[in-house]
């Protein structure tokens, strides 16, 4: 993709992992960039690293007022958005027996619904101007699922699905979608950005429980490196066109692999019955 010469980054959950990564490496570029967290002071530093080219906001994406304030902000700013960074949002672990309603309802929240109503927010700034990039983070459990992570994964699929068809309206338009979809990085998505529901139930102990507690033991020694996948965020942004998918990590890479050629395997062998459910030519 061409961007400006100057672009404006807007990129959501900058406190920690991927979003603050990311936001570094943009300013290193000398690039502009609104940089956001719930909290405006989790992410002075980097308005202060970045000088007069950020703009700290307070950002909680499941708040539709401060959606519409945040982009008020940054238009009024920098009169423009050219690259969207959908990276706010957190984990949350239990069997799909055990879910709380009220947390799996907070996941969507932040995970689905807040990222679908921002972007529909900066979507009219990025029309006017003929141009722009919409970057959402998944992951590779938007591909797939695991024990304990149904819910995570749920929020993961809408996103990917809804990107599918976002890309069918918008790129006519100048407009980019692409899925970044990591598998575990060395990011604190493991401790501070996970939430859990233990699971009780002892027909569960060798699958949800199980991973719920590996995953709860796991944090700081992820092989992927945040910094490093910020840099590829930034030159799948930079190719022309950018990609719809981008997968992150050696873990995620052999297991988005696997999946694909074991379904694409699975529907050759039932094309008979696929094409048998039609009404016969003719009819």
């Amino acid at each position: 993709m061409t961007l400006p010469a100057d672009p404006v980054w807007f990129i959501t959950g900058c406190s920690t992992g991927f979003g603050r990564e990311l936001a570094r490496l943009v300013f290193a570029r000398g690039w502009r960039a609104v940089v956001t967290a719930r909290s405006a002071d989790r992410v002075d530093d980097l308005a202060r690293s970045g000088g007069d080219r950020a703009l700290a906001v307070a950002l909680d994406v499941a708040e539709p007022a401060q959606i519409d304030a945040a982009v008020a902000a940054a238009q009024a700013r920098f009169g423009r958005i050219d690259v969207l960074v959908n990276n706010a949002g957190y984990g949350y672990q239990s069997s799909v027996e055990e879910g709380d309603d009220a947390e799996i309802r907070a996941q969507f929240e932040a995970n689905v619904f807040g990222l679908f109503a921002l972007t529909r927010a900066v979507l009219p700034l990025m029309r006017a101007q003929g141009a722009g990039a919409i970057v959402n983070i998944t992951s590779v459990g938007g591909i797939t699922g695991f024990a304990s992570s149904g819910y995570y994964s749920a929020t993961k699929h809408a996103v990917e699905g809804w990107s599918s068809s976002l890309a069918g309206e918008v790129e006519p338009l100048g407009i980019s979608v692409t899925c970044i979809e990591p598998g575990p990085f060395r990011t604190d998505w493991a401790g501070r950005s996970l939430r859990q529901t233990p699971s009780r139930i002892p027909a569960y102990a060798g699958t949800a429980a199980a991973r719920m507690a590996a995953t709860s033991g796991y944090s700081g020694r992820q092989p992927g490196d945040p910094i490093r996948a910020g840099e590829a965020m930034i030159a799948a942004v930079l190719r022309d066109p950018p990609p719809r998918h981008v997968v992150l990590g050696k873990f995620a890479y052999d297991t988005a692999a696997e999946v694909f050629r074991t379904r694409l395997a699975q529907i050759e062998a039932d094309r008979d019955l696929a094409l048998g459910a039609d009404y016969p030519a003719g009819e």
